[in-house]
């Protein structure tokens, strides 16, 4: 097999990719304090064409380069507002009529395979993803219309921020892609 350059995947400029169609998903990041956490986290909503992100409380900001390390540039394409606090990210998601999804594990939660978003009916969602330590703060996740939870096996039963978004936003591109 033949590995394929960077032509033959047919990559768009910063400027394009501003213009073209995203995917109406939000990622809050609820105070999650590794800037190489954020860099990824940038880095995969660009793969996956995320609205944007919403940079929450002790979560760090670009510029910087550390952020950039892991980002590769895409903190300078995909959109990103910063918030002193997650409630007030979550107020404006609420006012903009959208569906809040947090990544947790609490009791009643969904699993992620089971979850089947409707973007066809013009949803917009937000997935919220919590600090490496305690998760998603527990004042944010009553706030959600429900918990999406990624089954797991082994001994750990918890998957890096930047890991378990990454499933996650997948998980939402694939329903999306099958609109196209």
């Amino acid at each position: 097999m033949k590995k394929k350059t960077i032509w033959d995947m047919n990559r768009l400029s910063v400027e394009d990719f501003r213009k073209s169609e995203k995917m109406p998903l939000t990622l809050v990041v609820d105070n999650v304090r590794s800037l190489n956490n954020i860099g990824s986290l940038f880095r995969t909503a660009d793969a996956f064409a995320l609205e944007r992100i919403f940079l929450c409380g002790i979560s760090a900001t670009p510029p910087s380069p550390e952020i950039h390390k892991t980002a590769l540039g895409a903190e300078n394409s995909v959109d990103w507002r910063y918030f002193a606090t997650t409630a007030e990210a979550i107020a404006l998601l609420k006012a903009e009529g959208s569906v809040l999804c947090c990544l947790e594990q609490v009791i009643g939660s969904v699993a992620l395979q089971d979850f089947r978003p409707e973007f066809a009916a013009g949803r917009s969602y937000a997935l919220i993803a919590g600090n490496e330590v305690d998760g998603v703060d527990p004042a944010v996740v009553d706030e959600c219309d429900f918990c999406l939870e990624i089954p797991q096996q082994g001994t750990k039963h918890s998957l890096n921020v930047a890991v378990s978004s990454g499933i996650a936003m997948w998980h939402f591109f694939e329903s999306y892609l099958k609109l196209s």
